[in-house]
């Protein structure tokens, strides 16, 4: 019997740190797979939980409460048959809506293959500050179908942002366990606690994105192509990325510098530099980067705003300030 559980949380509120923490702490004795899907075309997720010790599914593109959970279904079925992991974590996109996904995975249909573990919910209390956020249901959902908050990034609260944290907590957290924490470190025994009796979980929203693509893995290139654009659009958020292939490498400094000044709310990627590969995650003023001894295939950046913004302009500073 396979273990499930849900890694939740709105943009930005650190899923993928979160991830890489409970990989670095796995069991050694256990087998697991991540199912991870992102809003964006271009899959920069599956390039940082690469070589991480766990098998690895992406559905790029979307999100898995939508298209009747099809793509959820077989990449999910493709895990429990190939694999037979021992546990599998399932990291939606945050933009992604969590009912639907445990409708599915309560359904009959996999009651015999997976138990059901604790949905997990990261929480950044200093979104309950921003009305766009706060107000915004895929966001409220997401808290409200959660078995454990994790109330994440606390080395950066100011004290309101605790105040309105303590606030949220008295009024919404009711029964549930909410754990503070930074960089995403919380103790991976959190997996292992039993789900909650079913709460009233709202429905999904219907919202649009660009229609999915066939198969599961993220944009690649052609063969004769340098680097390629992909957009996507849904629930009041735009995102736009780029792939270059494996011989195109980025002037460090200018790299890191245009990622900090870009006029959007998120960026993440993977580029190779002269100074190795650079991982870029920002999530508005907060930019982290990081070095890597692996060499990934290719060079991947994806943007995310609230609206669309100057992706051609972006995409000029981006193209001349490549190296080669």
């Amino acid at each position: 019997m396979t273990r499930v559980n849900i890694l939740t949380g709105f943009l930005g509120s650190g899923k993928t740190t979160t991830l890489l923490h409970l990989l670095a702490h796995k069991p050694a004795d256990e087998k697991w797979a991540i199912l991870v899907n992102e809003f964006g075309e271009i899959g920069i997720d599956g390039a940082l939980l690469a070589d991480r010790g766990a098998t690895l599914k992406e559905i790029p593109g979307g999100c898995l409460c939508c298209v009747n959970g099809f793509s959820l279904q077989v990449g999910l079925n493709m895990l429990l048959k190939q694999q037979q992991p021992d546990r599998v974590i399932i990291e939606p996109t945050g933009l992604g809506h969590p009912k639907q996904l445990l409708t599915l995975l309560r359904s009959a249909v996999y009651q015999p293959w997976i138990t059901v573990e604790a949905t997990l919910t990261l929480l950044d209390p200093r979104q309950l500050a921003d009305a766009r956020v706060a107000e915004n249901d895929t966001f409220r959902d997401q808290l409200t179908a959660a078995d454990i908050i994790i109330a994440n990034k606390r080395d950066r609260w100011s004290d309101e942002d605790r105040a309105r944290l303590t606030d949220w907590q008295q009024r919404s957290l009711g029964d549930r366990l909410l754990v503070e924490t930074a960089w995403g470190e919380i103790d991976p025994a959190l997996l292992q606690q039993s789900a909650l009796a079913d709460r009233a979980v709202p429905d999904a929203l219907h919202h649009t994105h660009a229609a999915p693509r066939n198969g599961l893995a993220a944009l690649k290139l052609d063969n004769s192509a340098r680097w390629r654009r992909a957009l996507n659009e849904g629930q009041g958020y735009a995102s736009c990325g780029w792939i270059f292939d494996g011989e195109t490498v980025f002037d460090t400094i200018a790299a890191l510098e245009w990622a900090r000044h870009a006029p959007v709310d998120r960026v993440k990627g993977v580029l190779r530099t002269p100074d190795g590969v650079v991982t870029i995650n920002r999530q508005g003023e907060d930019l982290f980067i990081e070095t890597r001894p692996t060499s990934p295939p290719d060079s991947r950046i994806e943007l995310i705003h609230h609206q669309p913004a100057d992706w051609n302009s972006l995409q000029t500073a981006l193209l001349k300030i490549r190296l080669n």
